[in-house]
């Protein structure tokens, strides 16, 4: 199907034929050369939790800290063990990127997610509720609330809990009911108290209701009680009658991973709605349980589920910490980090006038390269697009769409720009995971306004960022192009660390022309002039920088390989680095979450350097940095060094050719990876070990509070002109 898309689309190969004659990828290499990638991606969330295990860091960061690890690790079982799982059922599995079979690997898998699950309750229980506790706000329980904190939440919950509350029962009339994935839900046993006959019933803590409800307070202190507890001790209202035995928690969690056969299906969007409503129905894949469950009410739930005893996670605390996202709306900003506040670009800053900047003069000017969220994204890329809709001289304006925010301006920008009677072409991908429900409605209300909407290619998922912006002055058309590490979203632009090239050089422009026409249309182009495309170009294009290192080095000349990326799992390009590494490359691998690349090879992995960098705000930007004998090769742009973006996805990098762009890139980098900064280092078996403190003890740097200093110095000397 891949091979078929490609030369449907005619996202042919350009002048890298003769990669195919680089040496086997496993000669001189040894063969346990890899990290498992999926106990990998476990050790990055490990990362995270570290995080709230930090007791420097303010109690509500780190409250959010471990509700982002519970996030995450539900979508790791959603979509990774899910997809694993699935492939052993039926019989598809192959041996993982380090040989060993599936079945092995998801023992371990099951293993340390286990370890992890148990360490993140008692990071809850021992570390973060006290010290919010410490710090002026208690989670408290039923039992030490006083008679009339009682009172007052048993008025809260006639009022606003009990209405929404839809007890169901199990019995010969009323068979298991249905269980949502990821719902909270109390396993409930009841005994009527005129026969005596035990039975079984099922409540779903709503979702939509706070999960921590505030006690009526009198002092300082804030105190909150969770929401299912509060419902467990109001049972007997909801089942009138009957005496209740007993209650305990359970979650649920299904495989949601969503499988498209696009080339059974004449329409993408109708298929996709389709397996969106089968996801709701996808098989268990995990049980979560209270340590306190008793074995009749877990036996119950294994036979009603369908579920195997290893699926079941048996947890002490509180389940489902993601609720502890609720505790955003605590209005505390000494329990939080530090504001930052996004300046604008130096290029798009206000004159003396103080009137509103023309964004296409200043790209005219010189390339612009922005940096997110140290940088305002709305007086940037949005700023960009409003006004090509509003300027007259617009005539077309061209955009990809994977993920964005459900009140957009950005797709507001387009529509308005298709009603001012512009040429409007976004490109939607609506395979974009978890969002492709919010993605398939902004197709429609796009398409209602006239916009030209087209889906990409099929078996290819679009993951690049590009804006272009054609405008005719003094009859001539002129290119303005916007070329993105991370999605057209401006709330997302807000916590994700991205950066951006603005430019109107008449050769990206073309590119960028190109490559939308292979996108909606049938037009064969094989060349790109300061672009690298996947799924052809872009893994060809790296092994050729790579290797020029490599044979820079071999023949006496400086050499430096720097990479910024999410994730480093492709063989073909790890072990292009470790023969770079060989021939006595340095290389710099800043990676986010998941990284196969070893540090610990003799021989082999000696001038590999790899770091990684959590904080406020997720590092999501990829760079690609080659020394090239002195004429440095920079590239940003969307892929991660995966098989997924590299082989099954369209992503575009672009190359940074402004001097003092290139030295903003490679001072951050040299920020990351100084023995002075904050990281996790890699070392050996797969551990990453967290300095954020030198021999003294004294806090190293972090980076992401310097590179804010850094931003705003730079405003503050062009303002001082």
């Amino acid at each position: 199907m891949i091979e078929r898309a490609l030369s449907d689309a005619g996202l042919g190969d350009a002048e890298d034929d003769d990669f195919d004659s680089l040496e086997s990828p496993d000669r001189m290499l040894p063969d346990h050369r890899y990290h498992d990638r999926e106990l990998s991606w476990l050790a990055f969330n490990q990362r995270v939790l570290e995080l709230a295990e930090d007791a420097s860091l303010p109690e509500l960061e780190r409250a959010n800290f471990l509700a982002i690890f519970a996030s995450n690790l539900d979508e790791f079982f959603m979509v990774r063990i899910a997809g694993l799982k699935r492939r052993i059922v039926t019989g598809l599995a192959l041996p993982t990127n380090v040989g060993r079979a599936p079945t092995d690997v998801l023992a371990d898998i099951s293993r340390e997610a286990h370890k992890l699950q148990l360490r993140h309750a008692a990071v809850w229980t021992e570390q973060v509720r006290p010290a919010l506790a410490d710090a002026g706000i208690e989670i408290t329980d039923w039992e030490d609330l006083t008679d009339a904190e009682r009172g007052a939440l048993s008025e809260y919950f006639q009022a606003q809990v009990f209405p929404v509350l839809m007890p169901l029962a199990v019995d010969p009339a009323h068979p298991f009911p249905y269980i949502s994935g990821l719902s909270l839900n109390l396993a409930i046993r009841i005994r009527n108290a005129r026969t005596g006959r035990q039975d079984f019933a099922r409540l779903k803590v709503p979702p939509m209701l706070p999960r921590f409800v505030e006690v009526p307070r009198s002092g300082e202190i804030m105190r909150f009680i969770r929401l299912e507890e509060l419902i467990a001790n109001h049972l007997e209202d909801l089942f009138p009658g009957m005496e209740v035995l007993d209650h305990h928690a359970f979650r649920l969690t299904r495989n949601e991973d969503v499988e498209i056969e696009e080339d059974e299906s004449e329409n993408l969007i109708q298929a996709l709605e389709a397996e969106l409503l089968r996801r709701r129905f996808g098989p268990p894949i995990r049980l979560e349980i209270t340590d306190d469950m008793d074995d009749l009410t877990l036996e119950l739930l294994i036979k009603e589920l369908d579920i195997t005893d290893k699926e079941v996670y048996r947890l002490p605390g509180p389940l489902d910490l993601r609720g502890l996202f609720d505790l955003s709306r605590i209005d505390r900003p000494d329990l939080r980090y530090p504001p930052h506040l996004p300046t604008t670009a130096v290029a798009f800053q206000p004159g003396d006038s103080n009137e509103r900047p023309d964004i296409f003069k200043s790209i005219g000017k010189a390339d612009v390269l922005v940096h997110h969220p140290y940088e305002s994204f709305a007086t940037s890329v949005q700023a960009f697009l409003d006004q090509a809709a509003r300027d007259p001289h617009v005539l077309a304006i061209k955009q990809t769409l994977y993920r964005t925010s459900g009140d957009s301006p950005v797709v507001q920008a387009l529509i308005d720009a298709a009603e001012a009677g512009k040429q409007v072409l976004a490109l939607v991908e609506v395979k974009a995971r978890f969002d492709e429900a919010n993605n398939i409605v902004w197709a429609r209300k796009l398409e209602k306004a006239g916009v030209h909407v087209v889906y990409g290619l099929v078996g290819l998922k679009t993951h690049c960022k590009l804006a272009l912006v054609i405008r005719e002055e003094d009859g001539v058309l002129r290119h303005y192009s916007h070329v993105g590490t991370g999605n057209y979203n401006p709330k997302t632009s807000r916590i994700y660390e991205d950066f951006g090239l603005f430019t109107a050089d008449a050769q990206v422009g073309k590119d960028l022309t190109r490559l939308f026409n292979e996108l909606s249309g049938y037009a064969i182009e094989k060349k790109f002039k300061r672009l690298l495309v996947a799924p052809l170009h872009l893994r060809k294009g790296l092994l050729r920088h790579i290797d020029r290192e490599r044979k820079n080095a071999e023949a006496g000349k400086p050499a430096h390989i720097r990479i910024k990326v999410n994730s480093m799992v492709d063989e073909q390009i790890i072990d292009a680095l470790y023969r770079a590494s060989q021939a006595g490359v340095p290389v710099d691998v800043w990676v986010r979450g998941i990284c196969s690349l070893r540090v610990d090879l003799p021989g082999v992995s000696d001038n590999i350097t790899v770091r990684s960098i959590l904080g406020r705000y997720l590092e999501h930007s990829r760079i690609f940095a080659f020394h090239n004998d002195g004429d440095p090769q920079v590239f940003i742009g969307s892929a991660d060094m995966m098989h997924r973006n590299l082989d099954r996805r369209v992503e575009a990098l672009v190359r940074v050719s402004d001097p003092a762009h290139v030295e903003e890139l490679m001072t951050l980098f040299d920020l990351a990876m100084a023995e002075g900064t904050v990281s996790w280092h890699l070392g050996e078996g797969g551990v990453w070990t967290r300095h954020a403190e030198d021999a003294d003890g004294n806090p190293l740097i972090d980076l992401q509070d310097r590179t804010m200093s850094d931003v705003q110095r730079r405003r503050r000397k062009r303002t001082a002109r």
